[in-house]
């Protein structure tokens, strides 16, 4: 009984983190070559609340955008969007939501903050590293465009996940 109810809940939240994800990449500025999005903010919640099992989410998220439905910034989709200079950031996605799980299976506070970091630096590995392979940048280049403009969100993203984790963890 209790394996069920674990499923089930793994199911619902699934598949609430999957909108929260979609709804994130239509909050979006637009920066060339890669918006400033709410997605990551949902992928490190989602590593808070399901732990390691936000992989689930996260992976079926990045899927169902590269099969077509229109959940990727501003309404994209496809694996056009994966190939291009987003791709990589997307991706990464998938990894740092395991991070962010491992990370909150632990009670330290500073385990929990060094996991929310390290999830969002694998996330910009991830970036970077597509980025400046798809659009012929040399790493500088892609670390100018790709992290330089959101280091600023980047750590109110992670300051709100671990307020937010404080509450819902």
């Amino acid at each position: 009984m209790v394996d069920m109810m674990h499923r089930a809940r793994i199911l619902a939240y699934s598949g609430t983190f999957i909108a929260l994800i979609a709804a994130g990449s239509w909050i979006s500025i637009p920066l060339p070559p890669v918006p400033l999005t709410l997605q990551t903010l949902f992928v490190l919640l989602s590593g808070i609340v399901m732990k390691r099992y936000a992989v689930i989410p996260v992976a079926l998220y990045v899927l169902l955008g590269a099969a077509g439905l229109p959940v990727f910034h501003n309404g994209t989709a496809g694996l056009g969007v994966l190939l291009g200079p987003t791709g990589g950031f997307l991706a990464g996605f998938i990894p740092s939501a395991l991070v962010v799980g491992l990370a909150y299976e632990h009670e330290s506070p500073k385990s929990r903050v060094a996991g929310l970091i390290a999830a969002t630096c694998v996330t910009y590995v991830f970036g970077v590293a597509w980025l400046a392979w798809s659009a012929s940048l040399s790493l500088p280049q892609a670390i100018l465009v790709g992290v330089a403009p959101f280091v600023v969100g980047a750590v109110v993203k992670v300051a709100a996940a671990y307020a937010i984790g404080k509450r819902v963890a």
